[in-house]
């Protein structure tokens, strides 16, 4: 399966993220590509049997300045048929802990994609044991999830 996890990251903690999600599926012999969000043109997404998208959270629960091209760029497609996950950092010291992960995917799903359920928010960075198996956790349950629905797709 190919899959791409595209992030914005302004102190290391999203990338981190993306990192540990980009190993579980190359051990699960996925394609992976892992890409800044705002260096790459938007309707590639389209491409990919999922999209992992991830952005840490900018203040009260904003997306961050970097993310704010790519959200209109992508507010703007037709998303229908992909499939996606999203993901973050954040600050629970501020009222809205992981909310561009949320704008993220209500996004994602009001332009037609199809959004795993359950969305990875971590504290700053995957730093403890736990937070890492979170991660870890995360990316397994939508490789599954995405194994799965092509599956159904091929009866």
């Amino acid at each position: 399966m190919k899959m791409f996890i595209g992030y914005i990251s302004m102190s290391g903690n999203t990338e981190d993220i993306a990192t540990i999600l980009k190993d579980v599926l190359l051990e699960n012999g996925c394609e992976v590509k892992m890409d800044y969000l705002d260096d790459i043109e938007i309707e590639t997404i389209l491409d990919y049997d999922c999209v992992f998208i991830g952005s840490y959270t900018w203040g009260d629960g904003d997306l961050p300045y970097e993310a704010e091209d790519v959200y209109e760029e992508m507010n703007a497609l037709n998303l229908k048929g992909v499939h996606a996950a999203c993901f973050g950092s954040g600050d629970t010291i501020y009222p809205e802990f992981c909310g561009a992960v949320d704008i993220f995917a209500e996004t994602l799903e009001k332009r037609g994609g199809e959004v795993f359920k359950e969305r990875l928010k971590i504290e700053l960075t995957p730093d403890s044991d736990e937070e890492i198996n979170e991660c870890k956790q995360f990316a397994q349950s939508v490789y599954e999830w995405v194994l799965a629905k092509k599956n159904v797709n091929q009866v």
